[in-house]
């Protein structure tokens, strides 16, 4: 299922979240007191606006706190993107103050509510109540960069594509600038930018296509350079992150022509320094930019070295197939997009099969077939039923006797050498012997 973060409420700052618990309690308090009223009440005055500011404070961080998604509950995927986007460190010490602080402004509150009942006067009381509201401001406005931070987070997170982790996926990766957008482009409505100079995704985009009246999601990574992990820069590690955690079709993509700007050895090095992240998934490696060269106009060293480091050197678990493809003139587009697709499909239907869910499932059910007991037992009737069945038969019988008989002497009087009365007689006499029968199969049998 998608992660949707643009259901996270803005953040307001420290200072918007003073102004608004303070107008709030403003509007919603008594506004009037008097020194002669009662002490009593004039104690439940001031104890009110503390108790309401502070319940206010608390929905409003409460709020920030709760809607956030926790590291430890989301798809392993978002929690290392948040990690690479953000820091995982300053994200979780930036809720953790803000949790920390509601705890503290209710027990300001506590605090200051136990001395307001034992106020004497009007002034002492008002003058907790600035102390406790006071007190409330300043703690907020002292943690105000971890609501600064969170907003900017949220912003970003809201415009990160919705990306499902769990369903059917095509993720291109490879050197920056070698077809990849292009591609994804020709597949998908996704209108992703296209430029002639490296890195132009910096992010992960997502577009959709269909195959096989399925939806399928095609994601653009930003391009990857051959350096060590700890080395590569926010942008890179995004592509890596969508590799080590998506259980995905893996396109590779890899421009033999050079016009991208790295040598075959570069993106071979590449290749082999990230195949652990292909174990166990489909590998489709695309020959992109055909209609300028094709494998087969490789040197015999490159073509040498091709095959030792891709063909030869086949990830754990993994499907290999070498595609040559040209976004210029379509030439290998939609067999790419394919195979990739139905590498996916196999895999996905073998993991299914070899589980054993279903078997899990059957073995705690049970189907209770009936075993008869006398083959041939009919059902018993009581002499009564069966006596009184017999005469009320009989009297039908006769009836029906009696009306053959008049119809026959009627038939007689009329004249009965017409072919129509002949067959009404024949008729009528087949429907005597039916009855007859019928009656007999339906006696039943009783069995003693």
């Amino acid at each position: 299922m998608a992660q949707t973060f643009g259901a996270i409420s803005p953040v307001p700052t420290g200072e918007e979240l003073v102004n608004i618990v303070l107008s709030y309690t403003q509007r919603k308090a008594p506004t009037e007191v008097h020194a002669n009223f009662q002490i009593q009440r004039i104690r439940n005055f001031y104890m009110r606006k503390v108790k309401l500011a502070q319940q206010v404070f608390h929905k409003k961080m409460s709020d920030i706190v709760d809607k956030f998604p926790r590291l430890d509950d989301i798809h392993p995927f978002f929690a290392d993107l948040l990690n690479v986007l953000y820091d995982k460190d300053h994200y979780k010490l930036a809720l953790g103050q803000i949790n920390m602080g509601r705890h503290l402004l209710s027990n300001i509150a506590k605090d200051y509510l136990k001395m307001l009942k034992h106020a004497d006067s009007l002034y002492k009381a008002k003058q907790l109540k600035r102390a406790a509201l006071g007190r409330m401001c300043t703690l907020v406005k002292k943690i105000k960069h971890s609501f600064t931070f969170l907003e900017n987070v949220r912003q970003h997170l809201s415009r990160l594509p919705s990306i499902n982790p769990t369903t059917r996926t095509l993720i291109v990766c490879g050197y920056p600038n070698v077809g990849k957008s292009s591609f994804v482009n020709k597949i998908t409505h996704a209108n992703v930018d296209v430029q002639p100079y490296a890195f132009t995704t910096k992010s992960l985009l997502l577009g959709h296509t269909d195959y096989k009246y399925n939806s399928w999601q095609v994601m653009d990574t930003p391009g990857i350079l051959d350096h060590a992990l700890e080395e590569r820069n926010t942008i890179e590690m995004q592509s890596i992150t969508a590799l080590a955690h998506l259980q995905a079709s893996i396109l590779y993509f890899i421009d033999i022509s050079g016009t991208c700007g790295y040598t075959l050895e570069q993106q071979v090095s590449l290749f082999s320094h990230i195949k652990p992240l292909f174990a166990g998934k489909p590998l489709i490696v695309v020959l992109s930019k055909s209609d300028l060269r094709v494998k087969s106009d490789l040197e015999p060293e490159s073509q040498e070295l091709f095959d030792r480091s891709i063909l030869r050197n086949v990830p754990a678990g993994s499907t290999i197939d070498v595609i040559e493809m040209s976004c210029s003139n379509d030439e290998g587009v939609n067999k790419v997009k394919e195979q990739a697709c139905e590498r996916l499909l196999a895999l996905r239907e073998s993991v299914t099969m070899s589980s054993k869910k279903s078997d899990d499932i059957l073995s705690h059910l049970h189907v209770a077939i009936p075993k008869v007991v006398h083959p041939g037992h009919g059902p018993i009737i009581p002499e009564s039923v069966l006596k009184k069945r017999r005469q009320l038969n009989n009297a039908m019988l006769k009836d029906d006797e009696e009306d053959i008989d008049i119809d026959l002497e009627l038939d007689q009087k009329l004249g009965s050498n017409n072919s129509s009365n002949q067959q009404k007689n024949k008729k009528r006499e087949l429907e005597r012997e039916k009855f007859t029968r019928l009656q007999a199969d339906y006696e039943p049998t009783i069995k003693g």
